[in-house]
């Protein structure tokens, strides 16, 4: 077997460097509809050497370990400190956002949500991540047909490596 090579980080990702690596955290859930919760969760940031950040998020119950939620997609900078954002979630949804990224902070807002016919009525998505210290915190805010934006995440973590 070959063994790997480490690839150069892309001059184009240097604002979004910060967020590179495994961060481990816990959060709290809530909204309008819902019972608020807590959870256990891990964000990776990785890359290919190519233009853009490899995002994965999982999450899992803090009292049983079991897995909650999970999703992916990937971070692209388009120049003049633009970015855009594009997930998928296995619940039936992916999300194209585009934002800003201004120092250790990236604050997207969805453009676009796309459906299946058997998804939640989600309508729009905010987020938001940014450095305080040596904690990586997010926000992420969340509406849904007949319900205006509304806090639904808040989380913090600490780099894994």
């Amino acid at each position: 077997m070959k063994a790997m090579l480490a690839t150069e980080l892309n001059p184009a990702l240097m604002p979004v460097a910060f967020l590179l690596g495994t961060w481990r955290g816990e959060g709290e859930g809530q909204y309008p509809s819902i019972k608020p919760f807590r959870y256990r969760e891990e964000i990776r940031f990785s890359h290919n050497g190519k233009p853009f950040l490899i995002y994965t998020q999982r999450t899992e119950a803090i009292d049983t370990a079991q897995p909650m939620h999970g999703e992916a997609g990937y971070l692209r900078l388009v120049g003049d400190g633009r970015v855009e954002f594009v997930i998928a979630q296995p619940i039936g949804y992916a999300e194209i956002s585009l934002g800003r990224v201004d120092g250790q902070r990236v604050d997207v807002e969805c453009a676009s949500v796309g459906r299946t016919p058997t998804a939640k009525a989600v309508t729009s998505i905010s987020r938001s991540l940014w450095m305080d210290g040596e904690t990586l915190r997010y926000e992420l805010k969340m509406g849904m047909e007949g319900a205006p934006l509304a806090r639904h995440l808040t989380a913090s973590f600490r780099r894994a490596n």
